[in-house]
């Protein structure tokens, strides 16, 4: 269902030929750029975390990993990866899929800058077998992030 509703979204602004699905798994950054065809880094992994203010999401590239000390810099608090049996719950689409586009609400979303050296990235598209095509700034226009951050290390 949530790939559906990211189809949707995306058909809605005129780019719904961007949006890509596989007959395997995409679920984790190898399988995806596999699907995908491209260098893992250029995936655009969705990571959800719960924070004191509610459920966020921080979309980085996927070669990076999210520095704890960088983290609690930015957001004055541990780092606290959401259990993947709430996912689906909080975020409004389930561990594989998990994109930031037509989430719940309350969700906040946060770019972070490692994926400032590509031209196109690829997150997924709310399903464990799809993804959609994005520049940076399309990705930046369609999530709606509250900002960029710097919270990962490649």
């Amino acid at each position: 269902m949530s790939y559906e509703r990211v189809k949707e979204y995306f058909e809605s602004v005129n780019m719904g030929e961007r949006v890509m699905v596989f007959e395997k798994s995409s679920a984790t950054v190898e399988e995806a750029a596999e699907a995908v065809g491209c260098e893992a880094k250029q995936i655009a992994k969705t990571m959800s975390f719960l924070q004191k203010e509610g459920p966020v999401l921080i979309v980085a590239a996927g070669d990076a990993r999210v520095d704890n000390k960088k983290y609690k810099a930015e957001f004055h608090q541990k780092a606290k990866m959401i259990p993947g049996g709430q996912v689906e719950e909080l975020i409004g689409h389930a561990p594989g899929g998990v994109c930031p586009f037509v989430i719940n609400p309350e969700v906040t979303v946060f770019l972070d800058v490692s994926l400032k050296r590509f031209e196109i990235v690829y997150p997924a598209a709310g399903s464990g077998h799809s993804a959609v095509r994005l520049s940076v700034p399309e990705l930046e226009q369609y999530s709606g992030p509250a900002r960029w951050v710097d919270v990962c290390s490649v």
